[in-house]
């Protein structure tokens, strides 16, 4: 039975490029035995800043909200974030929805898929470093999405992200190729 993954858009921003980038992500991982992927959006899951009484590392959780997300979380043996670079870093509402849970994270593998006009290697070193703290295991791929003005429409939408980002599709695959090596260590 394949493992199950994750595709989450770590932006919520209300004019945001992340589900499209995702989107993207999704479609050019490659087929696999290993693992099956679904996308997984924040923005369905508007979490509140966190407001749980008790540390994550307890596991134990008060709202309702935070078991669902729980739940959700440990239903998947491994993510892939993809996440833009803003002022230097990576969301905060990527952020919170890691800072809700501990052991539900705990082991994992993941792959850090970023963009911004500059790649967003920044936010994906800074979040490499929280993933790290969770105690995952974080492939050392890191695809880095450059995109100009020149890519986005009049609304701030992605013309074609298929054509614009076809330079970084082989990496992306050979991140997925190494999450898929770090599913079967597990």
């Amino acid at each position: 039975m394949p493992s199950k993954i994750y595709v989450i858009v770590g932006s919520m921003r209300p004019k945001r490029i992340g589900r499209q980038v995702a989107e993207w992500v999704l479609s050019n991982l490659p087929l696999s035995p290993v693992f099956e992927a679904e996308l997984l959006d924040l923005v369905d899951w508007p979490l509140p800043l966190l407001d749980e009484p008790a540390m994550p590392a307890t596991g134990v959780y008060a709202h309702e909200h935070t078991l669902a997300w729980s739940r959700k979380i440990a239903a998947a043996n491994g993510y892939v974030f993809v996440t833009p670079q803003y002022n230097w870093g990576y969301p905060a509402s990527l952020k919170n929805a890691l800072d809700y849970l501990f052991k539900e994270w705990n082991d994992k593998p993941a792959v850090i898929v970023s963009y911004g006009f500059r790649g967003g290697v920044k936010a994906a070193a800074q979040l490499r470093q929280v993933l790290d703290g969770l105690h995952m295991r974080t492939a050392s791929t890191m695809p880095a999405i450059i995109f100009s003005n020149e890519m986005l429409d009049a609304d701030g939408r992605l013309r074609n992200p298929q054509e614009d980002f076809s330079p970084f599709a082989e990496t992306v695959r050979r991140a997925a190729e190494e999450l898929a090596s770090l599913l079967q260590r597990t």
